[in-house]
């Protein structure tokens, strides 16, 4: 199973609290970063494209766990940037895992084995290494020769050491399916706990604009990833999210699900747009206009199929009805059944 028990337990508890309460909206993931700046370019990257007086600022300690305490998410996903040269992030992991919740510090692994005396293995803490695919692929993807083997490195080490690992990868349109599933087979041989896709992220201020997907050809991609699947293979992901990247089940966005919190506050409305930041989260929640986003509502929302605005549609959807809960035990035991 590649999400332990406890987790699953520890959300969906959250979950059904927030339905029993009638909760409309309400958090599953705070997408936590502490800092922009990253010791790689990717060409799919629109993170490092502000200026070096940004790119040097950093949240501190006290602010990135008042945002968890704030927004009250079971889980913290702190992307970047790389948010292993951040001086304090061992500090904040420390803090974010006495307040209990699942940290996914997302790294691309050039760092890890420097620093990962820095922190200790529990069941609150995964490292979740940003690999793209097999060698070539992945390299190719960050613009830097080598990394794929680094990478791989670290993650044999903490492995080692008892931290918990998941991969996290982003397709984009040049993607070959056959190289891509060999990938799936390298990543379970290393001993990961699970692993994370996602279609590309449509980022205004990425230097490749030409290779993000259509919402078409996701499907027609992840159709091809995840069909006839083997069972060695396992996702840390909602089964229902899988299935709607396949183009089986279809929901609308909920960009609450997994808000977005940085070195300019809260950004509106997701982690993918800016329509500008606020200060608190409750502002966040109750006053942005939520009618504005989504496929059919805003035109660059057409072809997002991304994980922080649709994994939470599918986990809802699971706790919505009989039929949602049964398609979840049923997509989780039985992949690839039509």
């Amino acid at each position: 199973m590649a999400v332990p028990i406890s987790q699953m337990f520890t959300v969906s508890s959250y979950v059904i609290a927030q339905k029993l309460k009638g909760v409309k909206r309400y958090p599953l993931v705070l997408m936590l970063e502490p800092i922009f700046r990253c010791n790689l370019a990717c060409a799919g990257c629109g993170k490092i494209q502000y200026p070096d007086h940004v790119l040097d600022r950093r949240l501190t300690p006290e602010q990135c766990w008042a945002a968890a305490d704030e927004c009250g998410a079971p889980i913290v996903s702190i992307p970047g940037g790389e948010p292993l040269i951040h001086p304090e992030m061992p500090e904040i992991v420390r803090g974010l895992v006495e307040r209990k919740k699942y940290v996914y510090l997302c790294t691309n692994a050039i760092l890890l084995e420097r620093k990962i005396e820095e922190y200790q293995p529990s069941k609150y803490l995964t490292f979740s290494i940003h690999m793209d695919g097999l060698r070539d692929e992945h390299d190719l993807a960050v613009c830097r020769d080598g990394v794929y083997d680094v990478a791989v490195k670290a993650i044999k080490t903490a492995l080692k050491k008892g931290f918990r690992v998941t991969t996290n990868t982003t397709l984009f349109d040049d993607a070959n399916p056959d190289r891509v599933r060999k990938f799936f087979d390298e990543m379970m041989g290393l001993g990961v706990e699970g692993m994370m896709i996602s279609p590309g992220y449509s980022y205004d201020k990425a230097p490749d604009q030409n290779s993000f997907l259509k919402r078409d050809r996701t499907r027609e991609l992840f159709s091809k990833l995840l069909s006839n699947r083997k069972r060695t293979w396992q996702f840390n992901q909602s089964p229902l999210f899988l299935e709607f990247l396949m183009g089986k089940r279809d929901y609308e966005c909920t960009p609450w699900g997994n808000p977005t919190y940085n070195v300019f506050g809260w950004q509106k409305p997701c982690y993918l747009l800016q329509d500008g930041y606020v200060s608190d989260f409750s502002t966040l929640l109750n006053e942005t206009d939520w009618e504005k986003y989504g496929t059919g509502r805003n035109d660059k929302c057409k072809d997002c199929m991304v994980h922080c605005g649709y994994e939470a549609s599918a986990v809802e959807a699971t706790f919505s009805s009989w039929s949602g809960f049964t398609g979840t035990v049923k997509a989780t035991l039985f992949p690839n059944a039509t």
